[in-house]
């Protein structure tokens, strides 16, 4: 469950809150006048962010592959890649 917390009372109890986010697994959501602006969440679940992303690039990518009917030799990628 995300907590929110302003960002004044986050600088406030700022030592409190990592040691809730990095020991407890809690997650927070910084707000300012009421609108949410950033997240404080686990190493892990930030890990796990990164990693379904990384999936979801790499499906698009060989859907866009399957899609393709241009073969581009290796020559010719490099020269439009400029390596």
């Amino acid at each position: 469950m995300l907590r929110k917390i302003s960002t004044a009372d986050a600088r406030k109890n700022l030592a409190n809150i990592v040691n809730r986010v990095a020991f407890g697994k809690e997650a927070f959501v910084l707000t300012r006048r009421g609108e949410a602006l950033a997240a404080l969440v686990p190493i892990e679940d930030l890990k796990l962010l990164q990693e379904i992303e990384e999936r979801m690039d790499v499906e698009d990518a060989w859907q866009a592959r399957a899609e393709s009917e241009e073969t581009v030799s290796w020559e010719k990628l490099k020269k439009e890649l400029d390596l």
